[in-house]
């Protein structure tokens, strides 16, 4: 039998139907879920929501869950939860505060410190899951608790009794790190744009949208950057492997401690940050900051196709996930519902993901 032959009959170096390669991506169900939910708003809201405008105004809020959705979906892919981190942008955001405002320092110190002490409380939240052997869901949900608890008495201690703590505007304005964190980016780009008539402008010639806000940039960051490590470095082989089977990949020399620890630390920094450019740019920072945010981050990850058994999942997928919950959020309020049915919607979506995404894995791999 000749060489060729062999390989067209052995089914292990079989090519595979580009369609079955793509239902098994597990950000197919998210995908999907972008196309239906803009199909639905074209349909039920006001045009001006696909305006530059409008796209801006569902995509802040996404890009802002994003970042936590993706640093959530990697710690899933690795097989552990962290239900701290809306906690840990209310703690965090008055760390960065204090700092700031009450310390004075420039962004330089206060930043760097900020996004450190984060990493060392999410490096705290995986050593206690890996010594003690409790599961994460316990350990980080204990955490939810003692941060936001935290977060409270510290306001309290630092502006005397308050639970906001303002000014923070005006102590980084000027700082030449501020436009990084906050703010709107290539502001010439879309004023040579309303120029060119390309984009929509005042009757001044002022567009409407001065620039892009930079916590969606830091969003695009973040979705290719965790792509990237996922599917083209050893390091995102580590992950899968880890949260597919932790002792069979310890025992293949996957470093299960320092990869489980390294995510935990991952989630509290992607909080630290959101927190920094949340609260620069709404000039002040409370106790109620992130709440419930550690739920729509795990929403938006299993939207985009993670499961909570782990070892399955995908950064891309996130971020698509992300989107569907910015545009539910902000396209409600241009339509005639009442707003009220963006957590009914927001469910739906939970479930009917889940569904497809199990529904198409089983019958692509053959599961039963």
């Amino acid at each position: 039998m000749s060489t060729d032959t062999l390989a067209h009959s052995d089914e292990r170096i079989k090519a595979e139907p580009f369609l079955t390669k793509l239902m098994k991506r597990p950000e197919l169900g998210a995908i999907g879920g972008v196309v239906l939910v803009t199909i639905f708003f074209m349909i039920t809201a006001d045009s001006t929501m696909f305006t530059l405008s409008g796209v801006m105004n569902f995509m802040t809020p996404a890009a802002q869950l994003g970042i936590l959705g993706i640093a959530a979906a990697m710690l899933m892919i690795g097989g552990e939860f962290d239900l701290s981190i809306g906690s840990m942008v209310a703690f965090a955001g008055m760390v960065f505060g204090v700092f700031v405002v009450n310390v004075g320092m420039p962004l330089v110190i206060a930043i760097p410190l900020t996004l450190a002490l984060a990493a060392a409380l999410g490096a705290t939240n995986g050593m206690i899951v890996l010594r003690t052997g409790l599961p994460s869901f316990i350990v980080t949900l204990a955490g939810l608790f003692v941060l936001r608890g935290a977060a409270l008495v510290g306001l309290k201690l630092f502006t005397g009794g308050s639970t906001q703590l303002r000014g923070i505007r005006e102590a980084v304005e000027g700082d030449f790190l501020a436009p990084i964190f906050s703010g709107d980016a290539f502001g010439f780009l879309m004023r040579w744009l309303a120029e060119a008539g390309i984009v929509d402008s005042f009757k001044s010639g002022v567009p409407k949208v001065p620039g892009i806000p930079v916590e969606i940039l830091w969003f695009i960051a973040f979705a290719a950057i965790a792509t990237y490590i996922l599917l083209r470095t050893p390091i995102g082989n580590w992950i899968f492997a880890t949260g597919g089977d932790s002792l069979a990949a310890q025992n293949s020399g996957v470093p299960v401690r320092r990869v489980k620890i390294s995510l935990f630390m991952l989630t509290a920094t992607a909080a630290a940050i959101v927190a920094i450019i949340t609260v620069i740019d709404a000039g002040s920072t409370d106790a109620r900051r992130g709440f419930m945010k550690e739920f729509e981050a795990i929403i938006a990850a299993v939207i985009g196709g993670c499961l909570l058994t782990g070892g399955y999942g995908s950064a891309i997928g996130a971020f698509f996930g992300a989107i569907i919950f910015g545009m539910v959020t902000i396209g409600l309020t241009y339509t005639k519902f009442d707003q009220d049915w963006f957590q009914v919607f927001l469910g739906a979506m939970l479930l009917l993901a889940v569904i497809f995404n199990n529904v198409i894995r089983r019958r692509v791999t053959g599961e039963r």
